[in-house]
């Protein structure tokens, strides 16, 4: 027998998830009256609603003799304790039709094991996750993983289950709280521990009859205590929609992916899901990720987007639609309009607090909406009964930032002792993100490496014909030989490898910091890698000093960092060039570049393409940081961000442990690798010098044409300044690859059966080194370099 209207509702809780039910409800016409059990001080005073407090709402019995006795025809359970305790199974069975999952869909809620378990078995994006019932088990997993995680009580918890420690200490403690000392009763009889995943949340509210959804705009909730999301987590101290990350595609690509999936899951493991679901979300780099389910309207997400539905979208209507299994029948209209919702609590909350304080609420304007919590009305006075007690909902049509100042006008209507709330709700849409912020690009900044491969081939024809006897006047290459025992010198002569290069804009950075103690080693480094890399032993540098007017002090730092270079890389520093060209150059600005030639013997000459086979092993050395390439990007993202050379670092510095200005540390010289590869090179097949292109670019120099490197990127650990410039200039993962060498200096090919001995033998002179990848056939039409998991950077 199908709902006759029209309603008499048994609405069951008493917070403001409850009373903004109450308040959408009421409007219905579809509804004749509202019972709460027990309700708050605003049920008490809201249209068609009475309060009842005779029965308590975990008394099933109870409430149905109350249902009995008063008609009732439609139960809505508002927490979740009554849905996982089986409230709709018990009143439908009685001949009452209710709103809400029955006790086996529940679950998805009672039981996070339950749930991580289904999500595994559908394919539905979440955290890697354990499950267990044993603490000492829990206890030696802990300390067996190495990334972040969450811990969470299996049962339920009041919202206040989750811990995210942010040590392993804290983690064991938690534990320990969780399964031995009982914090959370019986809901921590089980724990899940789970992966920590970074990206923004999102709460999505979706109506389902078992088969059709029907999503309300995401929200996004605000769960710890104190501003800047520091402090203890709650239950919810405010929220908004929509989210400005919450795209349409996005949008659809949830819907299609995660809550479609979960819904025909249900149905088809025999328990099909009718009510409202909540899908807690992570947006990861990697895309939309499921933290949790509940089972019924969110708190606070409810207060915000119900006032979103349009005066015509009939709620009575939705739930009714749901239990009668014809949702795909009804419109939901949703307002063009921004929603905030500012709680406010009781002073001490989530810790100890008082409650039977007196408060005094005026009559909210238009547009403002004050859903009662934590309140009790009592002879006519309104008192404070909770942590949570009261919030302030606004919308706005303008803006989200009209939306949330109106909610704080409606906090302002709110008076009692010790009364507290957040004041940055909504802070994270007001920050630029990945999706708000424009993405930086090298090209963008001002630099093209295509336009620097073009120009490459633009030349070659003319620099080939400048080939001469033990010349062959190829470019591309990472420096220029000679062969003198082809060039008419004697026969055990050796080859001579030139390279030539600058700094680039990292000496506006010197010049701007005055500190020219450091592009000169840069400038060595440039090119003595690059001669490295040939198989060549530099033995002598010459650098050019260009100016407009010339400052003894300056010009003779910036010599003797080059002589500092020199000594590390074990070339002589033979001469120079340094030039005063007024009208040149700007006021203080020069330019510099210099020349290293080296030499080799024939045995030694990299890259050995003959002896290149796939399976060959990559190693990457380590970079010391930014080295001399992308600072124009670099530049670019600072003066975006506001940051002076003489801020301090907004990264962390392995290399120091004090904290260094932005100057100081991009000033970090380039690392010079000339002495531990010439100790290594017998046993090297190519060398790969990580410059302007990063990997993406410089690994395939190396390569023969059949082979191509497989590179995962995940093997090593983005350095800080990296992952400061990735997020701060929006700089997308692949774009990296291209301008930055993104923790790596140098990569060498190297036998499976060396790989280890080499890396053993550069790490004891002093380098980092990682194995990064391997060589693989490359395909037609392929790539020399494919970078795997770049959503790692993110």
């Amino acid at each position: 027998m199908g709902i006759e209207y029209p309603l008499r509702v048994l609405l069951i809780g008493n917070g403001g998830r409850e009373h903004a039910i109450a308040w959408k409800l009421s409007q219905s016409p579809l509804v004749e009256s509202i019972i709460a059990v027990p309700g708050n001080g605003g049920t008490a005073t809201c249209p068609k609603v009475t309060n009842n407090t005779s029965v308590s709402a975990e008394d099933f019995p109870a409430l149905l003799e109350l249902a009995r006795k008063n008609n009732v025809n439609y139960v809505v359970p508002g927490p979740e304790a009554p849905l996982v305790a089986g409230a709709v199974d018990f009143f439908e069975n009685a001949g009452i039709k209710s709103f809400g999952p029955s006790k086996k869909a529940a679950q998805m809620e009672g039981s996070k094991t339950f749930s991580k378990d289904f999500m595994k078995k559908h394919n539905i994006p979440t955290a890697a996750y354990q499950n267990f019932s044993d603490y000492n088990k829990a206890r030696e997993y802990l300390d067996t993983v190495q990334h972040d995680v969450v811990i969470k009580a299996s049962g339920l918890a009041a919202g206040k289950g989750v811990i995210i420690p942010t040590t392993k200490e804290e983690a064991q403690k938690a534990l320990k709280d969780i399964m031995q000392d009982k914090e959370f009763g019986s809901a921590g009889d089980e724990v899940v521990i789970e992966e920590f995943l970074t990206g923004d949340e999102l709460s999505i509210l979706t109506f389902s009859d078992g088969y059709t959804i029907k999503s309300l705009p995401p929200a996004q909730d605000h769960k710890r205590i104190g501003e800047g999301d520091e402090g203890l987590n709650t239950g919810g101290m405010g929220c908004y929609a929509p989210t400005n990350i919450a795209t349409p595609d996005l949008v659809a690509q949830i819907d299609r992916d995660i809550i479609q999936p979960t819904i025909d899951g249900m149905r088809k493991d025999e328990m099909p899901f009718v009510g409202i679901l909540f899908t807690g979300l992570m947006i990861t780099s990697t895309g939309p990720k499921v933290l949790e389910y509940n089972v019924r309207f969110g708190d606070p997400e409810t207060q915000t987007v119900l006032p979103l539905l349009s005066q015509d979208t009939d709620l009575a209507k939705i739930m009714v639609a749901c239990s009668e299994r014809y949702l795909d029948s009804v419109l939901i209209k949703v307002e063009p309009r921004f929603s905030a919702t500012v709680v406010v609590s009781a002073g001490g909350y989530p810790e100890s607090y008082a409650k039977g304080d007196a408060m005094t609420v005026q009559t909210p304007p238009e547009g403002i909406n004050i859903f009662h919590a934590g309140t009790k009305l009592a002879d006519g006075v309104l008192k404070t009964a909770g942590g949570r007690v009261i919030a302030a909902t606004a919308t706005a049509a303008e803006s989200l930032r009209a939306a949330v100042d109106k909610a704080y006008e409606g906090v302002k209507l709110i008076q009692f002792n010790k009364m507290y709330f957040r004041r940055d709700i909504a802070h994270r849409a007001f920050k630029p993100t990945t999706d708000t912020k424009e993405a930086l690009t090298y090209a963008e900044a001002g630099v093209s490496i295509d336009a620097g491969n073009q120009l490459v081939e633009r030349i070659r024809a003319a620099v080939r014909s400048t080939r001469r006897p033990g010349a062959d006047a190829e470019i591309g290459g990472f420096g220029g030989e000679v062969d003198l025992s082809k060039a008419g010198f004697s026969s055990d002569a050796p080859i001579m490898v030139g390279a030539i290069d600058g700094v680039g804009t990292k000496l506006m950075i010197a010049q701007a910091t005055r500190d020219h103690s450091t592009v000169g080693i840069d400038l060595v480094a440039m090119n003595v890698n690059d001669l490295v890399v040939q198989g060549a032993e530099p033995v002598m540098f010459l650098d050019y000093f260009g100016c407009s007017k010339l400052d003894p002090e300056v010009a003779a730092v910036f010599v003797e960092s080059v002589a500092a270079g020199c000594r590390d890389a074990g070339c002589a520093l033979v001469g120079g060039e340094t030039a005063e060209m007024p009208g040149m150059y700007k006021e203080d600005d020069y330019d510099a570049a210099g020349a290293a030639i080296g030499v080799m013997r024939a045995s030694s000459r990299l890259p050995r393409h003959d002896a290149m086979a796939a399976g060959d092993v990559l190693l990457g050395l380590a970079s010391s940081g930014v080295h001399s390439n992308g600072f124009s990007l670099v530049r670019r993202i600072l003066a975006r961000e506001n940051l002076s050379y003489a801020a301090p670092a907004p990264w962390a510095d392995p290399h120091h442990h004090h904290t260094r200005s932005v100057g100081a540390a991009l000033l970090t010289p380039t690392r010079i690798y000339v002495k531990p590869i010439l100790a290594a090179l017998p046993r090297l097949k190519g060398l790969a010098h990580i410059t302007g292109g990063g990997l993406t670019e410089n690994v395939p120099r190396m390569l023969p044409k059949h082979l191509s490197a497989d590179i995962d990127v995940a093997s090593w650990t983005l350095p800080p300044v990296f992952a400061w410039l990735k997020k701060a200039g929006n700089v997308d993962a692949t774009e990296m690859a291209r301008t930055f060498n993104t923790g790596v200096g140098m990569v060498a090919v190297v036998n499976p059966e060396d790989a280890e001995p080499v890396k053993r033998q550069l790490e004891e002179l002093g380098e980092t080194v990682y194995t990064i990848g391997k060589l693989v056939a490359r395909t037609e039409g392929g790539t020399g370099c494919v970078l795997r998991n770049l959503e790692s950077w993110n």
